[in-house]
């Protein structure tokens, strides 16, 4: 099991200096979506460059172009980059063959995805093998969480590796953990914290225990 540290709402500045702080304690650093907006591939580029061993995801969330857009994650240094479930299984399969030029990972972010189990089933024909369980923060707002979506995933899937994000922290971490994610995707549960490296050492403890 890994843990992903979600950076969205940070300015590149403040989101060095974190990983500075707490990079002994995460797996995957994930350049967020508004990360992205704001700074570009920028953040992919420096974090790799300094962190060598940790890798990066840039969630870029792609709808189109996948091959394309892609490339342009993997030529910036990121290990994974993420596309959109609700997309053609073309652009998926785009991203895929980026993913094999490369060496790297595409996650299938599931974010909105209304047939889980048949989706599931379509995608991993195509090649998926790692997918994204992903609760908004307007859902989150509205009290939902992950865990069903975590739960109808993980029954539904033959191999994939499967990522789980939305609202985890250290208190909720082992519910997912023993649900059996593969990856726990946490951003405000330590960017947010009151002191953001013990968050991350205990959350990370829980997660290699």
């Amino acid at each position: 099991m890994k843990l992903q540290l979600a950076l969205d709402d940070i300015t590149l500045e403040d989101a060095m200096e974190l990983v500075d702080k707490v990079h002994d304690y995460v797996d995957i650093v994930e350049i967020g979506s508004p990360f992205i907006i704001d700074c570009g591939m920028e953040p992919v580029k420096r974090i790799k460059a300094k962190y060598p061993e940790l890798e990066v995801l840039a969630d870029t969330k792609i709808m189109d172009a996948g091959d394309y857009e892609a490339e342009l994650t993997y030529k910036a240094g990121a290990d994974y980059c993420t596309v959109l479930g609700v997309t053609d299984t073309l652009t998926i399969k785009g991203c895929l063959d980026a993913a094999k030029k490369y060496g790297k990972k595409v996650f299938v972010d599931m974010i909105c995805v209304k047939d889980i189990e048949g989706r599931v089933a379509e995608i991993e024909a195509a090649g998926v093998d790692c997918i994204g369980v992903h609760t908004g923060v307007d859902l989150q707002a509205a009290g939902v969480t992950p865990m069903d979506d975590l739960k109808r995933i993980k029954a539904a899937s033959k191999h994939s590796q499967i990522s789980v994000a939305g609202g985890i922290n250290v208190n909720t971490v082992d519910e997912y953990k023993a649900v059996g994610a593969d990856v726990v995707i946490v951003g405000g549960g330590i960017n947010h914290a009151e002191d953001p490296v013990a968050a991350a050492k205990a959350i990370y403890e829980k997660v290699h225990a």
